[in-house]
């Protein structure tokens, strides 16, 4: 399969020990965090040996690796502290991920906290700026879709077409998390979106935002799309909620699914689970076959 399939796995031991985890399950491309996600620190870059790790990844097949960013970050905050620890952080991200040689960072923006979306985009792309002029230039700024849960930016996808015209930057780009459109009102089918219950969710819907890959194509973001988060839903169609859900155990079909994961544009990217696994401790070798079924 040419198609890159992987997970979000653990680093723990040392980042090169994430190699032999992605084999174990059968992925060829992982995501990793820097550090912990919920604390500021982080170790020295210097600290970071990468021969062993580079020799793991090519021992087990790791094709590509992607960083996701710590969960504390918030560039749409108005709280000056915040802000600066959050785009320090992002910085030693985007360096963290030029050390390893990933291919890029995945970030949740934040949250305007009510304010509004006109009221914080002017502050996210200058912060954007600020990390990516002081950042390797072979670093990649990833803005991930949200649920739109608290006021969190970018689930409506004019959103990022507007931070990616206005930073101009090639080093702008963005990942599909499936979970977060199907939470924020994006259909990943032609066909009615439907709980596992049969009950329409698209006829009681709050907001339809359309077909995502039609909406994709509306913003021309397809080229700007990096990597796909794909992760079933615990939460109903645009309800808002950023809850993942193994594949098939959630509200997404498995219908929308195949038509999704088939379309042309998507069978060129790689595609990273985050579910919570079946024994819940993360993605596993039977989410990533599923996946892999999804996909033929």
């Amino acid at each position: 399969m040419s198609q890159l399939i992987g997970a979000h796995v653990s680093t723990a031991g040392g980042t090169e020990k994430a190699m032999k985890r992605a084999s174990e399950i059968g992925a060829n491309a992982i995501q990793i965090f820097s550090g912990s996600p919920r604390f500021w620190k982080r170790r020295k870059l210097s600290e970071i040996a990468t021969d062993k790790l580079f020799s793991e990844q090519d021992k087990y097949g790791v094709k590509e690796i992607y960083v996701h960013a710590l969960y504390l970050t918030n560039l749409a905050t108005d709280k000056p502290e915040l802000a600066k620890k959050s785009v320090d952080a992002l910085k030693y991200d985007l360096s963290f991920s030029s050390h390893i040689k990933a291919k890029g960072v995945i970030v949740h923006v934040g949250s305007h906290q009510g304010r509004g979306w006109e009221s914080v985009r002017d502050d996210v792309a200058t912060r954007i700026k600020e990390i990516l002029d002081n950042t390797p230039k072979d670093s990649i700024f990833l803005i991930e879709n949200s649920a739109g849960q608290k006021g969190k930016v970018n689930s409506d996808l004019s959103e990022i077409r507007w931070l990616i015209d206005t930073v101009g930057s090639q080093r702008l780009k963005w990942c599909l998390d499936t979970c977060h459109a199907f939470s924020a009102g994006y259909s990943l089918s032609k066909l009615q979106s439907k709980s596992n219950d049969n009950s329409t969710l698209r006829g009681t819907s709050k907001i339809d935002r359309g077909l995502i890959t039609d909406e994709i194509a509306k913003y021309q973001l397809w080229d700007d799309l990096a990597v796909i988060h794909v992760n079933d839903s615990k939460g109903k169609f645009d309800g808002g909620i950023d809850r993942h859900e193994n594949l098939g155990e959630g509200n997404i079909t498995t219908e929308a699914f195949k038509e999704f994961l088939t379309h042309p544009q998507v069978a060129k990217k790689p595609l990273l689970l985050e579910v919570p696994g079946i024994e819940g401790n993360g993605p596993d070798k039977e989410n990533i076959e599923r996946l892999k079924e999804l996909v033929k």
